[in-house]
């Protein structure tokens, strides 16, 4: 094995593991080996927080210390990005060359909130990545919990998203769960405690088991049990990208004049806007905000909108 490395002194691989400072690359021919980044990498001159990240197609250069380095990144399709931290001006990217995400929403234990989910479908949207939400931990709600799941269920999907219910501890939802991810690379995103991990157990069967982590009864948030993103095999074709629970969503490299763009309703509505430059807050003859009174577009998203431009305008970090 490692003669023909040395002969061929380069190979393509995919890389599978980010520890932060050194990367897993699946080559080839099926074999994994530790690597770490030789080189400057940026994306579109974005400074982000490791040049490279876990689904990237790379080249890995071979030396004859046994030492292999990542040299080369080939382009990416899409990615997911989002800003690093409150004081940080780099960005951080989730995970490249996705064909979906499931984002995981508990509306307790922990709480979800309306602004989480809407600034992570906007990032979706502006890097082309398809959503399923998925609302998890239902056997845990009562009646009031679960009429404001069925609320966010037909809102969401009135937008056009696919949302599903499900209870992976009483297997509800888990069979159309696994159809989806079938035979797909889906990137797992969430709060720490909404069940990513518990689903990766489900779906990679008994050679792989992820650290299931517990609530914190304090906060009533998931206590962190992925430190690193992974890409992982699941039995029945695909992967799952794992990544660590994110606690807030920061939406990076758009303009203010960008944003309507990435919310379907208020995109549609805003062709009947008076003015052409409409930033739909409180311009005259404004036809979202006309709707949103109107109740074509919920109040929540809406304000979900009006939160992130203020981000633009201030350089927040949400």
């Amino acid at each position: 094995m490692l003669l023909s490395l040395f002969l061929s002194e380069c190979m393509n691989g995919l890389v599978i593991k980010n520890t932060g400072n050194a990367y897993t690359v699946r080559l080839e021919d099926g074999s994994d080996i530790e690597c770490r980044v030789k080189g400057s990498f940026r994306l579109k001159g974005i400074r982000s927080t490791s040049p490279v990240v876990v689904g990237d197609n790379v080249q890995v250069d071979f030396n004859p210390d046994d030492t292999s380095y990542i040299t080369k990144i080939f382009d990416r399709k899409n990615y997911i990005i989002r800003r690093a931290s409150n004081l940080s001006k780099l960005v951080h990217i989730l995970a490249a060359n996705i064909d979906q995400a499931l984002l995981f929403v508990t509306v307790k234990s922990p709480e979800t909130t309306t602004v989480f989910i809407d600034r992570f479908l906007v990032s979706a949207e502006a890097y082309r990545v398809p959503v399923y939400i998925v609302f998890n931990k239902i056997d845990l709600y009562d009646e009031d919990d679960l009429e404001y799941v069925d609320a966010l269920v037909h809102l969401y999907q009135t937008i056009g998203y696919t949302c599903l219910k499900s209870s992976l501890t009483d297997n509800i939802g888990l069979d159309e769960l696994k159809e989806i991810v079938k035979d797909k690379v889906s990137l797992l995103a969430g709060h720490s405690g909404v069940g990513k991990s518990l689903f990766i157990n489900v779906v990679t069967g008994d050679d792989y088991k992820r650290e299931v982590g517990d609530i914190s009864t304090y906060h009533q948030m998931g206590m962190h049990t992925t430190t690193y993103s992974e890409m992982i095999e699941i039995e029945e074709g695909g992967f799952i990208i794992d990544t660590p629970g994110i606690k807030g969503f920061g939406t990076v490299n758009m303009t203010k004049e960008e944003v309507s763009h990435y919310f379907p309703e208020i995109f549609k509505f805003s062709h009947k806007c008076f003015y052409n430059n409409c930033m739909h807050i409180n311009e005259p003859r404004c036809a979202v905000t006309d709707a949103v009174e109107e109740h074509y577009i919920s109040e929540s998203r809406y304000r979900s909108y009006l939160n992130i431009l203020g981000d633009i305008e201030e350089g927040k970090y949400r």
